[in-house]
């Protein structure tokens, strides 16, 4: 049984051992709420995720399966008494929304289907016709659910006191106060009817979201394809619900998780470690004086662990101050794409209580590792017997991380649980290398440069660098790391973002609305669904419209013919009047005289096609007029009133799952999720850099303390000032940009590898603000370094040089 009575010493050497034991204590406690800080933030946000993407459960109520309807119900509504209906959205190349209670690209089936899936029982409760489906207004997403009623007692969604009934409408408060200031023509007339209320909290992902919820009549859905016969609302999460279209899905969690955790809990630890082992030669002398008289290694082991813990805990207490002064401006980044709830940002008991108990344990964890030459012998530390060097077989984990990266070239995990294990566990495996493998890389730099120089100042600190190498990676160990992670979150980033940004060839028409109606074609090349044939007074309408040039719409074509675009070849399945087509240059012309041609069916992103001649068709414009609309496509002047009235005009003709978008619109929408992305690399880099810099300090400052004797007695024997400071900078400088060059190479080469593997992209150079980046980490950490040097005038008088 451990005595207290040697707790009750170890509290009192951390609280009353004198000036240096407050100092170490205030030094340690700070450093530790830092990590604690930014760790606790990491997993608020975490929690805001899945609070965030809880929220999004009852958008899916049509995509996921329903309870059998009610026969009188369903035999009633026309659509084979089941009430099954398909659903999709989204524009082409756009994946599910990630928050903010837009719709997202995919697709769903609802209606006879058994299994409750987790939702609200429907017991007693009429069916209703519901549809989800995505609208836009200046670029930003609206998620607009229509719902028709077949009786009065319909199931509730979230944050509304009764369903809406035929023209009436609930509004989400972002959305509501631009139906306000806007006219009515650009977004209010999207609205029939009236509004009678504001959605509540409960049903919004985010402050900002954009959310509708509109009353139709049933004749009205039931002749939509999009539309489905629902009786309960859904309350499944998102990331564990198979048919949801719209939220996060867990692999989207997952990666969140594994990206910002893993780029940020290593740091801390490393920060952590470094604080704890502030003053340690200091502590090892006086450890080893009570082992001299007596003290048995257990003791000693008991009086050290609670010296850390007592300063690892008062820094977990401390770690709520920096949480609660970023936790606000945490809450309005939109990592997801939305911003938060400041209530979604908030940490579990069951979390506090693990980092309240896990920090002191870590920090009493790195005390022992610290003092374990005091557990061996005694007399070891207090005649300072230099410590083994480090052996080649530290550099194993991260040739076996690179070699499992290489691997992947040539068997790939299937799915994607799989992928997300692989390469954490490459990547863990690096990371783990990296600090493992320092100490001997910095031993074999500091060995080639000692035989390269005869400066007394590099001669000694390279010296001192061979023979504790262990304590000169230490200093800058974080530095290294967060470089190595900066390094190849970067490399992907930017490869990604050049990747999939690349224009396809040629100017785009950002200033073109385009208006997808078909969900896509069977196997013999015929539209699974189409819009009614184009009223003459709508074109008219469109062309009043000041701003708009030119409308084009598109219409199925009797069979698919194979034509020669710009990028080769291709399926047409569209036909178009060529009158039309002419004022759009950059969709490609007919061939001379033809008055109808065929034409590929994709009008969003397509490459300069002005070359293209499209094959005739057998049709004429009268002929396609009175045929079914695949695509309405307008284009305007690109004012802000031209495309919202537009948008409005053709929306409310043709309500579709996929609303009219600007090609801007699209590709920005397509680029959603890289920008999630590029907030994560970016919340990673802007983190690991001051907890390294924190930890390069603490650790610099902790170094000159333990070896102010030997210093004063060098300054004794005539060693200059200015020589002991350029010793300590070499010190720290030599580890720094050799692990540097080493962390910045494996972090290129890391990033390639899981380029090739995974995206099949060759790593792109980095651009000038990565260098930017690195070199101005780099001179901070050597400010740093610098700003530590006024300690040596200090700590180096005659009066430190006495016997103690």
């Amino acid at each position: 049984m451990i005595r207290f009575d040697m707790v009750r010493l170890g509290l009192r050497l951390a609280v009353s051992g004198g000036r240096e034991a407050l100092v170490r204590l205030a030094i340690t406690a700070g450093a530790v709420a830092i990590g604690v800080g930014l760790l606790f933030t990491t997993l608020a946000a975490i929690n805001g995720v899945h609070s965030q993407n809880a929220r999004n459960a009852w958008l899916n109520t049509p995509f996921v399966k329903q309870l059998p309807a009610n026969r009188e119900v369903a035999g009633s509504s026309g659509d084979g008494g089941g009430g099954t209906a398909n659903a999709s959205g989204g524009a082409e190349g756009e994946g599910s929304s990630a928050s903010g209670g837009e719709t997202g690209a995919g697709s769903g089936t609802a209606g006879a289907a058994a299994g409750a899936n987790g939702q609200a029982s429907n017991s007693g409760v009429d069916p209703m016709w519901w549809s989800t489906r995505r609208d836009t207004v200046q670029g930003k997403e609206i998620g607009r659910i229509d719902v028709a009623l077949t009786g009065p007692r319909a199931a509730l969604s979230p944050g509304v006191p009764r369903m809406p009934g035929p023209g009436e409408y609930y509004l989400s408060p972002a959305l509501a106060r631009m139906v306000d200031e806007m006219p009515p023509a650009q977004l209010g007339d999207r609205f029939p009817g009236h509004r009678i209320g504001i959605l509540g909290d409960e049903a919004l992902p985010a402050p900002d979201s954009l959310l509708a919820v509109v009353g139709r009549a049933p004749q009205e859905m039931k002749g939509l394809s999009e539309a489905a016969l629902v009786n309960k609302v859904a309350t499944t999460r998102p990331d564990h619900c198979a048919d949801c279209v719209v939220g996060i899905k867990s692999d989207g969690v997952d990666l969140i998780l594994t990206v910002v955790s893993g780029g940020l809990v290593f740091p801390v630890l490393i920060l952590i470690g470094t604080s704890t082992r502030l003053n340690a030669a200091r502590r090892e002398q006086r450890f080893a004086a009570m082992r001299l008289v007596g003290a048995t290694p257990r003791q000693v082991s008991v009086v050290s662990a609670v010296e850390a813990a007592v300063a690892a805990a008062a820094g977990v207490v401390l770690g709520f101050l920096p949480f609660l002064a970023i936790r606000g401006p945490v809450a309005n980044t939109a990592l997801t794409g939305s911003k938060f709830f400041p209530s979604d940002i908030s940490l579990t008991p069951l979390q506090i209580a693990g980092v309240a108990l896990g920090v002191p344990l870590a920090a009493a964890v790195a005390a022992r590792i610290a003092l374990r030459r005091v557990q061996i012998s005694p007399l070891g530390v207090t005649r300072r017997v230099t410590p083994k060097p480090p052996r080649a077989w530290r550099v194993i984990p991260l040739v076996a991380g690179l070699a499992e990266l290489v691997g992947f070239l040539i068997w790939h995990p299937g799915t994607v649980p799989g992928q997300i294990k692989g390469y954490l566990s490459s990547f863990l495996l690096i990371a783990i290398g990296l600090v493992l493998s320092g100490p001997w890389l910095t031993m074999k730099g500091a060995a080639l440069i000692a035989r390269r120089t005869q400066r007394p100042a590099t001669l000694i600190a390279v010296r001192r660098l061979a023979d504790n190498p262990a304590a000169g990676f230490r200093a800058v160990s974080g530095l290294v790391l967060a470089l190595l992670v900066m390094t190849a979150t970067l490399g992907v980033i930017s490869t990604m973002t050049d990747e999939r940004g690349r224009p396809a060839g040629g100017p785009q028409f950002n200033n073109v609305l385009v208006n997808e109606l078909s969900q896509g074609y069977s196997s013999d090349y015929k539209p699974v669904s189409m819009g009614k044939p184009a009223p003459p007074e709508l074109i008219e309408r469109l062309h009043a419209v000041p701003g708009v040039r030119n409308v084009l719409l598109g219409h199925p074509a009797d069979k698919a013919v194979e034509v020669q675009t710009a990028d080769g070849p291709a399926t047409a399945r569209q036909v178009v009047v060529c009158a039309d087509l002419d004022p759009f240059k950059m969709y490609g012309h007919c061939a001379p005289g033809a008055q109808t041609a065929y034409v590929p069916a994709s009008w969003y992103g397509w490459s300069d096609q002005r070359t293209s001649e499209w094959p005739t068709a057998p049709f004429t414009p009268e002929q396609l007029a009175g045929t079914g609309v695949l695509n309405v496509v307008v284009e305007t002047d690109g004012s802000t009133a031209a495309v919202e009235q537009t948008r409005t005009m053709v929306d409310a003709a043709y309500p579709s799952t996929r609303q009219a978008m600007t090609l801007s619109e699209a590709r920005t929408l397509a680029g959603a999720e890289l920008r999630g992305y590029q907030q994560l690399a970016d919340v990673v880099i802007l983190a690991t850099f001051p907890i390294a810099g924190c930890s390069l300090a603490v650790s610099v400052a902790g170094g000159l303390s333990e070896r102010k004797r030997p210093f004063s007695l060098l300054r004794l024997t005539g060693v200059s000032l200015g020589t002991l400071r350029r010793v300590v900078a070499m010190e720290s400088v030599v580890p720094l940009l050799v692990m540097a060059a080493v962390a910045i190479g494996v972090g290129l080469l890391a990033a390639d590898l899981f380029l090739r593997s995974q995206l099949q992209y060759s790593l792109h150079a980095l651009g000038a603000g990565y260098y930017l980046a690195v070199i101005g980490g780099l001179t901070a950490a050597l400010a740093i370094i610098g700003a530590t040097m006024p300690l040596l005038r200090r700590i180096t008088g005659p009066e430190t040089a006495r016997n103690e």
